[in-house]
């Protein structure tokens, strides 16, 4: 049995579930994957909040449109949280619990058994607090399960007609603030309106970092 049908048969034992969905590939690939085997039992959701940008989110939403993911967008406002502020070590943690939370009150309120997310095998090398999260709310990463790794994933992507098997991997917008420096709506609104315009210079990976005084601009072509 090849990973792709190992994916397609973990995703139909769970009979329903309530997916993550941010646009990348990682969670798009899991988001189409899901549907293909669970129709409408399969709910494609993505958190909206002052840490994604909104080019990112238009593009998430024109993928699901294309692929009828018929997506739900929660309002998350780990933002407003002081310990997501604080921007320690564990800010990511607060984002996905908050993301969690949210998601396992939709699957009571929809009856749906399961929450997953997309995070590969490749993933379990780096620190990642979200993983933590993950752990605490019981989420599900099917993707891990059936040993995915990226480059795999791209491949399946590509295979299925997702656009996001070619974009650039991406973080949300209070990655490019310095570690212990306080997460503010007003530094992420400057630093999206920074980003979006060196991307209409041409430039498809932008990351502006929001240092003390100045800013760090890093580009790419791809």
């Amino acid at each position: 049995m090849t990973k792709e049908e190992k994916l397609l048969s973990r995703l139909k034992s769970l009979e329903s579930v309530v997916v993550a969905y941010s646009g990348g590939v990682d969670s798009a690939l899991l988001a189409y994957y899901a549907r293909k085997a669970l129709g409408k039992n399969a709910v494609i959701v993505i958190a909206v909040s002052g840490s994604l940008a909104k080019s990112d989110l238009e593009r998430a939403r024109a993928q699901a449109e294309q692929f009828d993911f018929d997506l739900v967008e929660i309002e998350t406002k780990e933002t407003d949280l002081p310990e997501y502020q604080i921007n320690d070590s564990k800010r990511c943690f607060f984002c996905k619990a908050t993301l969690f939370k949210e998601m396992e009150l939709l699957a009571s309120r929809l009856g749906i058994k399961h929450i997953a997310y997309g995070a590969n095998v490749d993933d379990l090398q780096d620190y990642r607090p979200g993983h933590q999260a993950a752990k605490e709310y019981n989420v599900l990463s099917p993707l891990q399960e059936v040993g995915l790794v990226k480059e795999e994933i791209r491949a399946l992507a590509q295979d299925a007609g997702l656009p996001s098997y070619e974009w650039p991997s991406n973080a949300c917008l209070s990655s490019r603030i310095p570690t212990f420096t306080r997460v503010e709506i007003s530094s992420l609104s400057q630093i999206e309106k920074a980003e979006d315009y060196v991307k209409s210079l041409g430039f498809k990976q932008v990351r502006v970092r929001h240092l003390p005084g100045k800013a760090s601009v890093e580009v790419g072509s791809n």
